[in-house]
């Protein structure tokens, strides 16, 4: 077997446990944590996780968030001089292109119900643009069923790193790795 199905397996283990409905947001979150260099690998294998879904009986939601800088910045009317002077940027990407993707991903949670996994791919597209830890923050209360992130890095006890470069920040949700405990994805 390989490092996908090893993964997949250890899913499938979190998403047959029966839910519990009254959990607040940050335990209806799932952090998938792999090896960064697996990440084309996952995303050719993802039907392999929404299958695992439907066989413990419920519905699964996937958000590819790749395209959505790309697409966010076609539309800011002074994008060519952003390109000029990068750093004029930081501002935005802290407002307007945070609230954009929360409120973009909010919504295709909130077209979900309570037993729907929302499966979201792209993390590490937003490296340098805004931070997943406040994303998630953004948007866990809306989550009706239970939300998946798929996230490049590594986990340390409840400590995550994106991409294994950034500072990392402590979370609660449920992490999934392949060596389970303390360690990295």
């Amino acid at each position: 077997m390989g490092k996908i199905e090893d993964l997949a397996d250890r899913y499938e283990e979190q998403v047959s446990v029966p839910w519990m409905k009254n959990l607040p947001g940050a335990q209806r979150v799932m952090l998938l944590v792999y090896e960064k260099d697996l990440e084309r690998m996952l995303r050719a294998r993802i039907d392999e996780f929404a299958g695992r879904t439907k066989a413990a009986g419920h519905e699964w939601h996937l958000v590819d968030m790749t395209t959505w800088f790309a697409e966010w910045m076609r539309d800011v009317e002074y994008r060519d001089s952003y390109f000029e002077a990068p750093d004029l940027l930081e501002m935005k990407l802290q407002g307007d292109f945070k609230q954009h993707v929360a409120k973009r991903l909010e919504k295709e949670i909130v077209a979900t119900d309570e037993n729907t996994v929302v499966a979201v791919l792209g993390a590490a597209t937003m490296y340098g643009f805004l931070r997943i830890s406040e994303l998630i923050r953004d948007v866990e209360q809306a989550v009706p069923g239970r939300l998946l992130m798929c996230f490049p890095g590594s986990k340390d006890g409840s400590n995550y790193r994106l991409l294994d470069a950034r500072d990392g920040w402590n979370y609660l949700a449920n992490g999934i790795t392949l060596h389970g405990g303390n360690t990295t994805a």
